[in-house]
């Protein structure tokens, strides 16, 4: 394994861990951000959900600007804008300014989000072995640190901008500085090696088809995601009878069992191969729907949201990886495409659970993100590697690959 890899692994890793800074600061901040700017309650949810949307596009814009510029260019000028954009939304005083910094996060974290996965992929391929998820658990890790530092700032009842400067000032020459070393897989290797990745390149329509089920598994994942972070608490208090403090805990155990899940995950996918990891991460994450869903009380809802960390925790970056081994020739447009539905399950997943839950009740709509993601069982073999390229479950290293450095290495 060169240097050259081992600074690109580690680099990116801090790239995923900063993002996931920057995303929990916005989101666990958002009471504050709207007392500042006299957002109402009526107009907020618009605000919140054109930040995915033009996520979207910006994964979009990404799958065609990879094809005249690297990645790993992208990813080291999108990022700066995702951190500038935050200490605009904190810095602002008028709604407009917010509208704009908000438009500048979405876009630039379309961007850093596919940018991201796709040196991902390519690193894990240039490995020869399972390591994403070793860099969504950087991600998680981030949530755990912009969360608390987030609760910090409203323990002090600090401004905003005062919360987002410092680690804005750390963080950018950071990030800047490791970009140096980030590590450009690309796709140059031989496409004719997979049977699929030749059909893949028939026509769009064909491509799509291939990559649907993993879109499918990437919707319901963020869609179990999403329920998590909207729902857990009012749910702990309002359905389940716990205090107010208790009822901000489920979050955060279900981060920290997140990071565990994906810190342990690449060593069960080396060991038992990705389709028996996502099999059993999403039947965990079904089982945890399921115990939240009849909980008689809050412990045994904790313990519900517990599950639900470690089963969702996999699917993700495994959804990722898949696309990669199915289009080892257009690995980089299939990431672009696949990151899209991150922002569709993220659109879905609260406001479906808020509609169930009035017309019905809150327990029942915690069952149908666990149906959703059963969908999961379904499509497990397309997280299989390609038995003529790969053995095992495993991946073996491709050559070009290694050593070629964003920076000329």
């Amino acid at each position: 394994m060169t240097d050259v890899l081992r600074r690109g692994r580690g680099s990116l890793a801090f790239s995923f861990l900063v993002q996931g800074v920057a995303f929990a600061l916005l989101v666990t901040r958002i009471p504050a951000i709207q007392d500042r700017y006299g957002v109402s309650d009526a107009l907020l949810p618009a605000f919140l959900a054109a930040v995915p949307i033009l996520a979207g596009v910006g994964s979009v814009s990404t799958e065609r600007l990879v094809k005249r510029v690297p990645p790993s260019r992208l990813l080291r000028w999108s990022q700066p804008v995702v951190l500038l954009a935050l200490l605009g939304v904190g810095a602002g005083e008028r709604m407009v300014e917010l509208g704009v910094a908000l438009a500048a996060f979405g876009l630039a974290v379309g961007m850093l989000d596919a940018s991201m996965n796709m040196l991902g992929v390519s690193l894990q391929r240039s490995y020869g072995r399972s390591i994403m998820l070793s860099f969504h658990a950087a991600y998680s890790l981030g949530g755990i640190v912009g969360a608390s530092l987030a609760w910090v700032g409203a323990h002090w009842d600090l401004a905003l901008w005062v919360s987002y400067l410092p680690v804005v000032v750390v963080l950018l020459p950071a990030v800047l500085v490791g970009s140096r070393w980030y590590v450009d897989g690309g796709d140059a290797g031989p496409a004719a090696e997979s049977g699929v990745g030749e059909k893949a390149e028939e026509g769009h329509a064909l491509a799509f088809k291939l990559l649907l089920p993993l879109c499918l598994v990437m919707t319901v994942a963020y869609i179990g995601d999403s329920t998590v972070s909207n729902w857990s608490a009012k749910y702990l208090q309002d359905v389940l009878g716990s205090s107010e403090q208790m009822a901000t805990v489920p979050y955060n155990v279900y981060m920290v069992t997140t990071l565990v899940g994906r810190a342990l995950g690449d060593f069960g996918v080396r060991r038992f191969g990705a389709v028996a990891v996502v099999r059993a991460g999403a039947l965990v994450a079904a089982g945890g729907f399921a115990v939240v869903a009849g909980a008689p009380g809050a412990w045994v809802g904790m313990l519900g949201f517990t599950l639900l960390g470690l089963g969702l925790c996999v699917l993700v970056p495994q959804t990722f990886a898949a696309a990669g081994r199915l289009f080892p020739g257009a690995s980089d447009a299939a990431v672009a495409r696949l990151n899209v539905f991150n922002y569709v399950g993220f659109l879905i997943g609260s406001p479906l659970v808020g509609a169930l839950g009035d017309l019905w009740s809150y327990r029942g709509a915690m069952l149908v993100p666990m149906v959703l993601v059963l969908v999961t069982l379904v499509y497990a073999r397309s997280f299989a590697a390609q038995p003529d390229r790969y053995g095992g479950g495993h991946e073996r290293p491709r050559t070009a690959d290694v050593g070629r450095g964003s920076n000329g290495l």
